[in-house]
């Protein structure tokens, strides 16, 4: 089939670096309950968060760096790096749930506080070890705020024939993921979770926000540019926020929800997580739709030393990733074992995020160790008259004298006194 994708413009996009590390900001702080810091954070004033940020940005630049890869050496070649980029991120996940349900049950014996295993879902752990770490290698199992790895993982692992089609195809399968999307949700089609239940993030739904990524990133854009242009779209969008940020407000104070009828508001409240509902997917996706018309790829913005930590921890999203979701059980112990005060919400919400961009640096700084140090250049090679000339020169200690220009029919070139003035200041 003939290829159809639009490759991305070569060069890294700051703007998915920009994003992701405000994605993996917002997490953390989203993962302190009763912290007022949280307040700062997107999902209090739409329907969607987040997480949805990290799902798309994931499919984004999953397309962005094996598409090229995968057209150049064949889909053997792209398939199998991102099977590997699967697996390292299944290690980062098995590596962060054994540490994070570690630290619960130590915390949770060490203050003889038994309620903090209930409320982050490791009390299958006490009643059948080895059977829920069985679960938990297979992805079954899951402690409260590590939902978003394994769905990222099983969204990466079935890929590869994705890409592959999509680079041919991409508004065909565009389209396909949204059959997909709708039937999942009419016919409640989800994974199985242990102890009981489903997953959190419905990956039959969610798996829209990463093929959506995918599809920006080959072309969608592109194609849609006009429409993203015009004047109507642009009176939507800013509508339907508005809009967004009504409901969203009514979900957070009742009296305020209580002026609206009650079909309105249940329409709405609770946001439907899970099954992605479609008011949080047209939600970000008029975000989406703003950020290309607004902030362009080559927007100097993005250059501003205050994104430099954003930047940063978005460029090593995955560790500090895993760093955040550990830190706020850190965070919420923490406030749990204080007086909670409105200066300990700021104290652990500040040190959280200063952690994050540390390690997100010393990771980048790292990195650079590990590659090998450029030679340093040579000086270019001289001409072997003109370089036995300078040597007559300064071994005879006589002085030039004032340089003629090459004009004047001197026989020695204008570059000749400079290179004499050096070989006379050089040592023997």
């Amino acid at each position: 089939m003939e290829i159809q994708a639009i490759l991305p413009s070569k060069g890294r996009d700051l703007r998915l670096d920009l994003f992701r590390g405000v994605a993996n900001w917002a997490i953390y702080l989203d993962h302190i309950p009763n912290n007022v810091v949280n307040w700062i954070t997107t999902r209090n004033y739409g329907f969607s968060d987040a997480a949805d940020l990290f799902v798309f940005i994931s499919g984004y630049t999953a397309s962005f760096v094996y598409a090229k890869m995968m057209l150049e050496r064949g889909f053997i070649v792209g398939g199998t790096r991102l099977t590997k980029r699967v697996w390292q991120l299944y290690v980062a996940h098995i590596v962060l749930f054994v540490i994070y349900i570690v630290a619960i049950g130590y915390v949770a014996q060490r203050f003889s506080d038994p309620e903090i295993i209930n409320e982050f879902n490791v009390a299958g752990l006490i009643a059948n070890p080895i059977e829920t770490l069985r679960q938990g290698l297979l992805l079954k199992f899951k402690p409260v705020n590590l939902d978003v790895l394994p769905l990222y993982i099983v969204l990466m692992g079935l890929f590869p024939p994705v890409l592959w089609l999509m680079l041919r195809k991409p508004d065909a399968v565009m389209i396909g993921s949204l059959v997909l999307y709708f039937a999942a949700r009419y016919f409640e089609w989800n994974l199985q979770a242990f102890p009981e239940g489903t997953w959190y993030f419905n990956p039959f739904c969610w798996q829209l926000l990463f093929v959506f990524g995918a599809w920006c990133a080959l072309g969608g854009t592109v194609r849609s540019r006009s429409i993203i242009d015009s004047r109507g779209m642009l009176w939507f969008c800013l509508a339907y926020l508005v809009f967004a940020l009504v409901m969203t407000m009514a979900g957070r104070f009742q009296d305020f929800g209580d002026l609206f009828p009650r079909w309105l508001y249940d329409a709405f409240n609770p946001n439907d997580k899970t099954n992605l509902a479609p008011y949080r997917f047209l939600h970000f996706a008029v975000i989406v739709v703003l950020v290309i018309r607004f902030v362009p790829k080559d927007w100097k913005g993005l250059e501003w030393r205050v994104f430099d930590p954003l930047i940063k921890c978005g460029q090593q999203s995955l560790a500090v990733f895993c760093v955040g979701v550990f830190l706020s059980f850190v965070a919420h112990f923490e406030l749990m074992m204080s007086s909670g005060s409105l200066l300990a919400q700021i104290l652990v919400s500040a040190a959280g995020i200063a952690l994050m961009t540390v390690v997100a640096y010393y990771i980048s700084w790292s990195k650079k160790q590990d590659k090998p140090a450029k030679p340093a250049a040579k000086p270019a090679p001289q001409p072997a008259g003109m370089a036995a000339s300078a040597t007559t020169v300064a071994a005879s200690g006589v002085d030039s004298g004032p340089a003629r220009p090459a004009s004047q029919g001197s026989g020695v070139p204008a570059v000749a006194p400079a290179m004499m003035s050096a070989a006379r200041s050089s040592p023997e």
